[in-house]
């Protein structure tokens, strides 16, 4: 029954993206909803969310488990490592997300949306009872303090879309107007999505170092008790304004969610056993068919459910900063893939069974084709070609071994790619250049896991490949530190070598520039940990948000697709296509289900408790 509800909202959401991009006309009158792509599927004055239930009942406790600890609660800005849950739970924007349409947003705090034919302004105009939970109303000037304060002083991802704006004003008693300064359709939309916080509560404060003060918000919960480093709880705020917003309804379902955080993921699930933890996602298609014979799993008190998606799969794997003048070469970088076994820790951790991430984007219509690039792709690249890494234009797909331990073959190729590199082995058998230096590096790795794509530790994964790495006489160093200091050392992109984890939209745009662009190589607190400079990078992301055809779209994300995976900066493990979610039998989920959603969005969003019978 979830799998044809997800084919048939999988097709749907197909369809609604297939028209060309809105931007021939403008909005006659305000309008409910924007769309980037087509239209939006819902109507004004829908009733609710597809893959909501309007009928979840109200109630409950959740318990979910964290890796590693936090000391701020202030998850705007580049100091601390934030507590899990506030942007989520208790602030609002005033446009969200439905995550069966990626390219749409519907009014949240914002009951209309406007703009123009070329999208060079947005205007929302609030709710009329919109209140924070203090009780005060949202105002326009909360609205123009909020997108000030996080533009200028807020983490690096709020600043480079803010660079855009030439102007914020209020335009009247509950509207405000955004004009841009650039070309770019995407800020329509992303100007909807920032947080709206309570201008009074910030009075006094600096907002860059300000980490200990409980943020106000309108969403649907309160922080209830934090106890730093170990638990944050929040509780449903009775008189929530947003209750009734169409949007919401079936959502935020449980009185009380709290985040125990645990030193890693093994202890987690050693919690989520003894029932101190409600839900697990698995990682591991070795251990959901394996380490689920203990005796709440058996009696049913613990139920497994597969919830298939459609998602990108993001980039999963090693990541080789190539500040550090060793991995400079492209040679060195393909060299080091070749020696990453993917078939053989495949098999040993997974039994085999996951399929590896082959591009940024797998598992979705934006992902590089295989073969020689053609069509509008080869020539939004030709331009580059001269810089471009080799292979990016041919293809070249990821090296594929025998499922060996020993993968002769393509350790001859390694050895061969690094010799031209200036790269031999010396007859103490260690790699070495011209001048004796040998070649040797660190990987960084966070104690106990916890990069974002789960909780699992790729520690394992790393074991193998040192192994792999020695017998060609590379000498890897692996560095194992608590989550402070390695939240420290990747923002600064103090490491050579670290796993890598980052989860990709079927929307990307502005925030690619974050991820890949060249600001991003001595700018702190951006994801683009290996240190790229492309200018053809930056160019198929100017492409990407001027386009106003839908096939021209998806050219330039799959032009930059070719350029991130051929320029071998990341050596990629593996991805699921589906979500594994392990979880106490109280806990239910609607039977229609999201196309794109995950946890979060799909986890804890439309979830409530029922009490077993």
């Amino acid at each position: 029954m979830q799998r044809t509800a997800f084919r048939r909202m999988l097709i749907g959401a197909m369809l609604a993206a297939s028209p060309l991009l809105i931007g021939s006309k403008g909005f006659a009158a305000p309008q409910h909803a924007l769309a980037m792509t087509g239209a939006p599927a819902l109507p004004d004055g829908f009733d609710h969310l597809p893959y909501a239930n309007p009928d979840a009942p109200k109630g409950g406790a959740l318990k979910l488990g964290e890796v590693g600890t936090f000391d701020s609660l202030n998850p705007w800005i580049l100091l601390g490592r934030p507590a899990t849950g506030i942007s989520q739970y208790v602030t609002e924007s005033l446009m969200a997300r439905s995550i069966n349409e990626p390219f749409t947003l519907y009014g949240l705090l914002a009951e209309s949306v406007d703009t123009d034919a070329a999208r060079s302004y947005v205007e929302y105009t609030l709710r009329p009872e919109a209140h924070f939970s203090d009780g005060k109303p949202v105002t326009v000037e909360d609205v123009i303090w909020s997108y000030k304060t996080l533009g200028e002083h807020g983490h690096p991802r709020y600043r480079n879309a803010w660079a855009k704006v030439k102007d914020i004003r209020q335009t009247g008693p509950r509207s405000v107007r955004i004009t841009f300064n650039a070309p770019d359709r995407e800020l329509a939309l992303l100007m909807g999505m920032r947080p709206i916080l309570e201008k009074a509560q910030w009075a006094g404060k600096d907002f860059e170092a300000t980490t200990d003060m409980v943020p106000v918000g309108s969403g649907p919960y309160v922080v209830d008790q934090v106890s730093n480093g170990r638990f944050i709880s929040f509780k449903r705020d009775p008189d929530w304004w947003g209750k009734d917003v169409n949007f919401n309804h079936g959502l935020w379902n449980f009185d009380t969610i709290r985040h125990e955080y645990f030193k890693d993921g093994n202890v987690i699930f050693e919690a989520f056993k003894a029932g101190d933890v409600d839900a697990w996602r698995e990682m591991s298609d070795a251990r959901w068919q394996n380490n689920y014979n203990f005796a709440a799993a058996q009696s049913g008190e613990i139920v497994k459910d597969e919830i298939p998606h459609a998602r990108p799969s993001g980039i999963d794997g090693l990541v080789m900063n190539t500040r550090n003048p060793l991995f400079k070469d492209w040679r060195v970088r393909e060299a080091l893939t070749e020696v990453f076994n993917f078939e053989f820790i495949n098999k040993t951790l997974n039994n085999g069974a996951e399929p590896r991430v082959i591009s940024f984007f797998s598992n979705s219509e934006l992902g590089m084709q295989p073969g020689p690039a053609s069509g509008k792709v080869k020539a939004l690249l030709a331009p580059f070609a001269d810089q471009l890494a080799p292979g990016t234009l041919e293809g070249t797909p990821l090296p594929v071994s025998d499922g060996r331990e020993m993968n002769r073959k393509n350790t001859r190729k390694a050895l061969k790619l690094l010799e031209d590199a200036g790269w031999t082995v010396a007859r103490d058998g260690v790699l070495r250049n011209a001048s004796g230096q040998p070649f040797q590096f660190e990987i960084l790795l966070r104690q106990g896991g916890g990069y974002g794509s789960g909780p699992y530790d790729p520690q394992s994964v790393v074991d193998i490949y040192v192994q792999a790495l020695e017998r060609i006489g590379v000498k890897a160093r692996v560095t194992t530190i608590d989550d402070a200091q390695y939240v420290q050392r990747a923002r600064n992109y103090q490491f050579d070598m670290t796993w890598y984890w980052r989860a990709l939209s079927l929307s990307p745009g502005n925030e690619q520039m974050l991820y890949w662009g060249s600001a991003g190589v001595a700018q702190p607190g951006s994801w683009n940990y290996m240190g790229m400079a492309s200018p053809a990078a930056e160019a198929m992301i100017r492409h990407m948000l001027a386009a106003t055809d839908h096939d021209d779209y998806v050219a330039a994300v799959r032009a930059l697709d070719r350029i991130l995976t051929q320029g071998r900066y990341v050596i990629p493990a593996w991805y699921s296509k589906s979500t594994r979610l392990a979880h106490k039998s109280s806990l239910h989920y609607p039977e229609t289900l999201p196309v794109y959603g995950d946890w979060p969005g799909f986890m804890p969003d439309t979830w409530w408790y029922e009490a077993d019978k």
